[in-house]
C-alpha cells in the first residue's frame, strides 16, 4: 500500500509540473524572430527580418524590408501600414521610413496585433494572412509569407539555400503541383484535384479517389437538389418558408449562422443565398424541409442523387455537413463524405445544368430582405483572383478546412469552368493558400497547355436533365437584380 501511495504521489507531482511547464514552452515558440538574405535578379540585396509563427520554418517576411530591396526593380511596391491594416500598391515607388533592412535587436519581442488584418492590394480588399508588428522605433511593419507575396507581385521566388530568398523579377509566378507533392507540401492535406469541369480533363490529383469528410461543401448537393425542385416547379424562388422548431434550434446552437425564429418566414431565394454565401446550416436545413418535408427524406434524395451521378464514394447524413450524432447511449459521430473525384463530378454536373449558379456564388455579399440582414461570402479567393466564381467553403474538426473553387476561363472558342477541390487542410489559412496556388496553376495549365500529366474521362450529365433549368435560374437572378 505504501509503495502504491508513493507512486500516486509521484504521478500527481509530475502532472502538476507538466501542466505548469508546458504552456511556458508553447508561448515561447509562438513568434520566433530571425532574418534572411534576399537577392533579386537585378543584383539588389538586403537583410530581411522574418517571423516564424507557431512553428519553425512557418516563416513570414518583412514587407518593408522586401519593398526596399525591390525599390528600383520592375516589382517595386509602396506600403501603408497601421496597427491593423496594410495597403500594398504594386508598381508604385516605396518611400522608406528608416527601419528597413535592420536586423532585430536581441531584446525585441515582436508585438503581433492580429493574424488576419485588413489587407488591400491596389485599393481592393483581399484575403491574405499577415502579421502586423510594432517595431521598437514605433513604426509598424507587416509580415507576409513568400508564396503569398509571389502571387501578388506575379514574380517567381525561390530558396536557393537555407536562410536566403531569390526574387526573379523578370519571371512570372509559376507553381508545379508535382514538385510541391514531391516536397511533401500536400502531406497535411487530405486530397486535392484540379481540372476542367467543362471537358472533364484532369490536370492534377492527389489522393483524389479516397473518401473524406467534406463539411459544408455538402451544401453544393443541397443546392443542386433545390435547383432541381425549382426547375421542376415543385417550389419557386419567391415561396415563403416558415421556420420550424428544428431550424430555430439549429440557428440558436453553436453552429448557427443566421438568427431564425420558429414561425418566421423567409423566401427560398434567401435560403439559397444563406446556404451558399455565409454557409448557414439552418438555411440548408430549411431548404431540405421546404423540398422534402423533413431532413430525413431529403437525405434520402441526396444519396439517391449521388447514385444517379455515379458518386461512388459519397454518403450523406444531413443537408449541411455538420457532424451527425446517432441516438445510441454512446453515440456515433457521422459526417458526410465524398472523394475529391466525386466532388469534381458533382461540380461538373452542377455547372453544366445550372451554369448561372456562379452568379450567386460569386457574390461577395447579399441582403436577406426578409430578415433585413446583410451576409458575406466565406470564400476568400473571390477577393484575390478575378477569375474565381465560387463555389463553397466547409470546416469541421474532422473534415478540416475544405474549399471547392470554380474559375472562369475562355479558350477563344468557348467558355470553360475550371475546378479546384481541396479537402482537409489544417486551417482556413492553409485552405486559402493551397487553393490559391492551385487556382493559379489551373489557369496556367489551361492557357499554356503545360504540365497536364493526367487525362480524366469527360463527365457527362446522366439521367434526364431538367428542361426548364436555365429559365428557372435566369428568373431567380433577374428578380434578385431588380431587388
Amino acid at each position: 500500500m505504501k509503495n502504491f501511495l508513493q507512486k500516486i504521489s509521484f504521478l500527481l507531482l509530475f502532472t502538476i509540473l507538466a501542466v505548469s511547464i508546458l504552456p511556458i514552452r508553447a508561448d515561447a515558440s509562438f513568434e520566433i524572430p530571425g532574418s534572411c538574405q534576399v537577392q533579386t535578379d537585378t543584383g539588389a540585396t538586403g537583410t530581411v527580418k522574418t517571423l516564424d509563427y507557431g512553428y519553425q520554418y512557418n516563416t513570414y517576411f518583412s514587407l518593408r524590408d522586401i519593398a526596399m530591396v525591390l525599390r528600383d526593380t520592375d516589382k517595386s511596391f509602396s506600403l501603408e501600414i497601421t496597427k491593423n491594416t496594410v495597403s500594398l500598391n504594386p508598381g508604385n515607388a516605396y518611400t522608406p521610413v528608416g527601419v528597413e533592412n535592420i536586423p532585430w535587436e536581441d531584446s525585441e519581442n515582436p508585438d503581433i496585433s492580429l493574424r488576419r488584418n485588413e489587407c488591400k492590394i491596389s485599393g481592393q480588399t483581399v484575403y491574405y494572412y499577415t502579421l502586423i508588428t510594432r517595431l521598437s522605433s514605433g513604426d509598424y511593419d507587416c509580415f507576409m509569407m513568400a508564396a503569398d507575396l509571389a502571387m501578388i507581385l506575379d514574380a517567381d521566388i525561390t530558396v536557393p539555400i537555407e536562410g536566403a530568398l531569390q526574387i526573379h523579377t523578370q519571371e512570372p509566378f509559376c507553381v508545379s503541383p508535382a514538385a510541391l507533392e514531391q516536397a511533401g507540401y500536400f502531406y497535411g492535406v487530405n486530397s486535392v484535384l484540379v481540372g476542367d469541369a467543362t471537358t472533364g480533363e484532369l490536370y492534377y490529383q492527389y489522393q483524389s479517389d479516397v473518401s473524406y469528410p467534406i463539411a459544408s461543401t455538402s451544401k453544393l448537393m443541397t443546392c443542386l437538389l433545390a435547383m432541381d425542385a425549382i426547375s421542376a416547379g415543385q417550389i419557386a424562388f419567391g415561396d415563403l418558408f416558415t421556420v420550424s422548431d428544428a431550424v430555430q434550434a439549429l440557428s440558436a446552437s453553436s453552429d448557427g449562422v443566421i438568427p431564425l425564429e420558429a414561425g418566421q418566414q423567409i423566401t427560398v431565394w434567401e435560403l439559397l443565398l444563406g446556404a451558399l454565401l455565409p454557409s448557414s446550416n439552418e438555411c440548408a436545413l430549411g431548404l431540405a424541409e421546404a423540398i422534402a418535408g423533413s431532413e430525413e427524406a431529403f437525405v434520402r434524395m441526396m444519396n439517391q442523387k449521388a447514385q444517379d451521378l455515379g458518386l461512388s464514394q459519397a454518403i450523406f447524413y444531413n443537408s449541411n455537413g455538420l457532424p451527425s450524432y446517432t441516438e445510441d447511449p454512446i453515440p456515433s459521430k457521422l459526417q458526410n463524405r465524398m472523394s475529391a473525384e466525386d466532388m469534381f463530378r458533382l461540380v461538373s454536373y452542377l455547372l453544366k445544368v445550372y451554369p448561372q449558379i456562379t452568379d450567386i456564388t460569386s457574390l461577395e455579399e447579399a441582403t436577406l430582405e426578409s430578415l433585413d440582414l446583410e451576409v458575406r461570402n466565406t470564400n476568400p479567393l473571390l477577393r484575390n483572383l478575378p477569375e474565381v466564381t465560387g463555389l463553397k467553403t466547409g470546416t469541421t474538426n474532422k473534415a478540416g478546412a475544405c474549399l471547392v473553387t470554380s474559375l472562369a476561363a475562355d479558350d477563344g472558342t468557348m467558355e470553360h469552368d475550371l475546378a479546384v477541390i481541396v479537402l482537409g487542410t489544417e486551417d482556413s489559412i492553409e485552405r486559402g493558400r493551397v487553393s490559391g496556388l492551385l487556382a493559379r496553376y489551373a489557369l496556367y495549365a489551361f492557357y499554356t497547355g503545360m504540365e497536364k500529366p493526367e487525362t480524366g474521362m469527360p463527365v457527362q450529365p446522366s439521367g434526364n436533365l431538367p428542361t426548364q433549368a436555365e429559365a428557372a435560374v435566369d428568373l431567380i437572378l433577374q428578380t434578385a437584380k431588380k431587388r
